[in-house]
């Protein structure tokens, strides 16, 4: 049965290993965003050249959720958080997971098994949050905490934001590997020949009535 955490970041190891797949989250603290390609790459490179990053990511959350920052009187908005789809940066996420020390990373649509790997020895879930449901994540908005790499678009610089009851998102893969993903995939498989076997019933009795 699926239990509801109410999390504040930052998070230590202990307490994301006790969330498991099909959980949902509600987060409250410092989250790191980006959907930027260029931004993953940079962040991998500084891992493999051990250099730091502008911002600290040990025991937080870096999730693929785009954002817009507006300056209203002088003070840095951000207008909105919409999901985007995780496995476009697969390449870099184990490196990234494994260098980081991050606890929780998120998007969209999963990521693949070398990350899901690097997710179950470091410690860290993935969280999958409502495609469509920018409404819903922008309300948990409370500000720009920091800013940097601004030589890129919004949307793909490297943002901390500050949120308060971010979610609810689904733990989709867990830090033990297991994942929802999966469990779909099994699924729809043992539902397939019972599946083509209506549809062969279903053409066969249509060819009948047609002769």
């Amino acid at each position: 049965m699926s239990r509801l955490h109410e999390l504040t970041l930052p998070l230590d190891e202990a307490r994301v290993r006790e969330l498991r797949v099909g959980d949902m989250v509600t987060l409250t603290g410092a989250v790191t965003v980006s959907i930027g390609i260029p931004t993953h790459k940079r962040m991998a490179e500084a891992v493999r050249t051990k250099t730091a990053l502008p911002v600290d990511l040990n025991g937080g959350a870096f999730f693929h959720l785009s954002t817009y920052v507006q300056q209203q009187q002088d003070v840095a908005v951000p207008l909105y958080l919409n999901p985007s789809t995780s496995t476009r940066y697969n390449p870099w996420m184990p490196d990234i997971v494994r260098g980081l020390g991050l606890r929780l990373v998120g998007g969209k649509g999963g990521l693949d098994d070398a990350s899901v790997a690097a997710l179950r020895e470091c410690g860290c879930a993935y969280l999958s949050f409502l495609g469509g449901g920018s409404p819903l994540l922008s309300r948990a908005l409370r500000g720009v905490r920091s800013s940097h790499w601004n030589e890129y678009i919004s949307q793909f610089r490297l943002l901390t934001l500050d949120v308060e009851s971010l979610g609810p998102a689904t733990v989709a893969i867990d830090s033990h590997g297991a994942s929802i993903y999966d469990q779909l995939h099994a699924r729809a498989e043992s539902r397939m020949p019972a599946i083509l076997e209506r549809m062969r019933a279903a053409r066969s009795a249509g060819t009948t009535q047609n002769t």
